[in-house]
This record gives structure tokens, C-alpha cells and sequence, in this order.
């Protein structure tokens, strides 16, 4: 019934969603760009349509009562943005935990147009040994959903440029200007 009214939102919202659950037990899934609000709200309609129960952290402030437990049933888990740190080892820690395991996030951080991307996808994915799926909003053509899947090599340019290429081709942000670059922020040394 709730996948029936998601799929109905979706289509008065002139969306078309495509792909679906991935084809593997476990993933990261990404999407990219994340420049508005509506983002959070498309991707989870999206998310409920297709049955796909995956994860996500968000920032504490917004579990307030009633938003917080609506949050927690589709898959919110509050962080404290403060300890960022331990967010990525959480996230590994349940991969290794559940036998199937979705974890969502956008790799930007934010809705507003930054260096680049933080790399906290990228150690969660390599460090629980799960693919990357390649999820995306195209606000032009009013698509989105879940792309491939991408096997991370530990080569991050390699690696980024794959996605580079993807995206490139597939994802435009309801407002393009404020898409970071697809680069990771801070070079890890």
C-alpha cells in the first residue's frame, strides 16, 4: 500500500524512477548532486516505491518528535556530526552485521556547492567490502533512481573518474551551480 502511494507521488510529481534494488545484498548507494531540499524528499519516495529498505545517517537535530520516529521507520539513524569519525566505522561495523545491508548517502555532505566530495562513501564501501550502487536525481529529464554498481579498486582517481564518467552523462541537480566537483575535498595522506 505505502509503495502504491509512493509510486503516486512519483508520477504527479512528474517523476520517472529507474533501476531498482540493487542485485547484491549489500551496497553503498550514493546520489549525486544533492542540491536542494527536495533531493531528501524525492529520494525517499523513490526509496519506498521500489521496496528498498536501506540506511541512512542524518544530523540529530532532525529526529525532533514527530519528524524523528517518521525518519527512523524509513531507515534514519541520528548522528552526531561532531564525531563524524566514528559515523564511517558504524557503517562498517553494520555491513558486517546483516546478513543484507543498504547504506545511503550523498557524498557531498551538504546541499551547498562545496570543493568537493567527502570521502566517507569510499572508506565505508572499501572498508565493509561492498560495491558502490550509483544513485542520481536528473531534475532536466525528471529522473531518478539507482544506477550501476561499481566495484571500488582502492585507486581513487581511477575510481572517481569512473563515476566522473557516469554522472557526467546521466545527473543534473535541480540546481546544477551548486554541485560540488566530483574530487574528494581533502587528500588523505
Amino acid at each position: 500500500m505505502l509503495s502504491a502511494i509512493a509510486r503516486f507521488l512519483l508520477k504527479i510529481g512528474g517523476w520517472t524512477g529507474f533501476g531498482g534494488i540493487p542485485e547484491v545484498p549489500k551496497a553503498v548507494v550514493i546520489a549525486w548532486p544533492h542540491t536542494s531540499n527536495w533531493d531528501a524528499y524525492w529520494a525517499l519516495v523513490y526509496k519506498v516505491s521500489i521496496g528498498l529498505d536501506v540506511k541512512f545517517f542524518a544530523k540529530e537535530s532532525v529526529f525532533w518528535f514527530p519528524l524523528g520516529t517518521l525518519l527512523r521507520a524509513l531507515g534514519g539513524v541520528p548522528i552526531d556530526r561532531s564525531r563524524a569519525g566514528s559515523t564511517v566505522q558504524q557503517a562498517i561495523d553494520a555491513f558486517a552485521e546483516n546478513e543484507t545491508f543498504y547504506f545511503g548517502l550523498a557524498p557531498e555532505g551538504t546541499r551547498s556547492k562545496r570543493p568537493g566530495w567527502k570521502s566517507g562513501f569510499y572508506r565505508i564501501a572499501l572498508g565493509a567490502g561492498v560495491p558502490v550502487a550509483l544513485g542520481h536525481f536528473d531534475y532536466e529529464n525528471k529522473r531518478l533512481g539507482i544506477g550501476p554498481l561499481l566495484d571500488l579498486t582502492g585507486d581513487e582517481e581511477a575510481d572517481l573518474d569512473r563515476i566522473r564518467a557516469y554522472y557526467e552523462e546521466h545527473a543534473r541537480g535541480r540546481w546544477p551551480e551548486k554541485a560540488s566537483p566530483i574530487e574528494f575535498h581533502q587528500k588523505r595522506k
